[in-house]
């Protein structure tokens, strides 16, 4: 289902892994921010007949932002302060201004975060299984939603211009492979 034409770097498991308390932190913060970007798009004219969907996606992302907190909480790691993603910003600093072009690279971005973090989740999961079985279930329990969220942003961009969402989707795509070989010493989910 996941469109990405570059692979997670070998990299990034060994490096989260390495500090899971900071990548706590920094998927709570995700989580909180994953929720604000499900509000901000119902700015868009375009979006007005979908703001029920969005408002139900930042209800949901609201709920995983508790969920990390409270595993942070239980673990006694304090929330700390966020670290900007180099990738997100990477592919948010791309948007196009104009209310239709700004909308559909808006929702392919949204897309394009929750599919790697779909990608992602499903990898620590694994690898977390053995290692943190409290962990490795919680992440494995947050896969659907992520490929949910993926394919409905994607989804909502189609609807408004199918032609153009391909287009971009293809220049995003590129640039997404671009951002994600370049090298980021935190250990960040993204």
């Amino acid at each position: 289902m996941l469109l990405f034409r570059e692979k997670v770097p070998s990299d990034w498991l060994p490096k989260v892994l390495s500090d899971l308390p900071a990548v706590l932190v920094d998927h709570a913060h995700l989580e909180r921010k994953a929720a604000t970007s499900a509000l901000n798009l119902e700015k868009y004219r375009d979006l007005f007949p979908r703001v029920q969907e969005l408002n139900a996606i930042a209800i949901e992302e609201l709920q995983h932002f508790d969920l990390v907190l409270n595993l942070l909480k239980r673990r006694g790691i304090p929330f700390g302060q966020p670290y900007p993603s180099p990738w997100i910003a990477g592919l948010m600093h791309s948007v196009r201004n104009g209310q239709r072009h700004q909308v559909i690279d808006h929702l392919i971005c949204c897309s394009l975060i929750e599919g790697r973090s779909c990608e992602k989740f499903q990898i620590l999961s694994a690898e977390l299984k053995a290692l943190d079985p409290e962990l490795g279930a919680f992440y494995g329990g947050l896969v659907e939603s992520e490929g949910n969220h993926y394919a409905t942003y994607l989804l909502m961009a189609k609807g408004i211009d199918e032609d153009e969402t391909g287009s971009r989707l293809d220049f995003y795509l590129d640039l997404d492979a671009k951002l994600i070989r370049k090298p980021n010493p935190l250990p960040m989910l993204h």
